[in-house]
């Protein structure tokens, strides 16, 4: 590494030979964090579950045929469906049906997904809790509100089920693997970082070679650093005779 006006030339030969002889500090600091990362979202973290619900939604009058016009029309009105479904009205109505005291609309809200899949009449409701049997619970009753709700708002016949929400039996997050492996690499990333940073700040003259490189000078003999190590040597040889 190399300073002239306030310019630091990085040796990226150097940098790296040091991040080699480093290589075991960062790899154990990654397998630690890994560890952590296993245990934290393993043991620590509450596992929730996601719960799917969803309705088919046509836009038509009682006693006819479906045209492409009644399919193009309800298409477009997903995202309005969408809105309906996570609207206040109906969220309040969810609490108070199943009697969720400890529960505000606010909190309901955060744990609601509704998907409206492109070129589709199709409205996906999902809900996430950490009780499986909770979550399809909360998932029907928001389905039943808001089909109840669409029907007076958006003055449609009928909003039919395509698919009713099952107890999920498998967690939706944490990801063990996702924790492990990001917080592995996040914890070798870090010790790679001071380790570089070390670099970049060390401005220390280690040898003859440095001192040419960082002040120009030329170097005439060098003075052993271990003078008194010599000293003891001989020392000891002398007594001995």
């Amino acid at each position: 590494m190399d300073r002239k006006d306030d310019i630091i030339e990085i040796n990226l030969g150097e940098l790296f030979s040091i991040l080699l002889g480093r290589a075991f500090l960062i790899i154990s600091a990654g397998l630690f964090f890994a560890l952590s990362g296993l245990f934290v979202s393993k043991f620590v973290i509450h596992p929730t579950y996601e719960s799917t619900t969803k309705i088919y939604i046509l836009n038509k009058e009682e006693n006819q045929t479906v045209t492409y016009s009644d399919v193009q029309i309800s298409t477009q009105l997903t995202q309005d469906y969408a809105e309906l479904i996570k609207s206040r009205y109906v969220l309040e109505e969810v609490i108070q049906r199943l009697n969720l005291i400890n529960m505000e609309y606010k909190q309901l809200a955060s744990v609601l997904r509704v998907d409206t899949p492109s070129d589709t009449r199709i409205v996906a409701i999902t809900v996430k809790d950490e009780d499986p049997l909770m979550a399809m619970k909360i998932a029907n009753c928001i389905r039943e509100v808001a089909s109840e709700h669409i029907t007076n708002v958006m003055d449609i016949d009928a909003i039919n089920i395509a698919e009713t929400a099952n107890v999920p039996t498998e967690k939706a997050s944490p990801s063990v693997m996702r924790w492990t492996i990001l917080s592995g690499f996040v914890g070798a990333v870090i010790v790679a970082f001071f380790v570089v940073l070390g670099y970049l700040l060390d401005d220390t003259i280690k040898s003859n070679d440095d001192v040419e490189r960082y002040l120009g000078l030329s170097t005439l003999a060098l003075v052993p650093l271990s003078v008194d190590e010599q000293d003891k040597k001989k020392n000891k040889k002398t007594k001995k005779k």
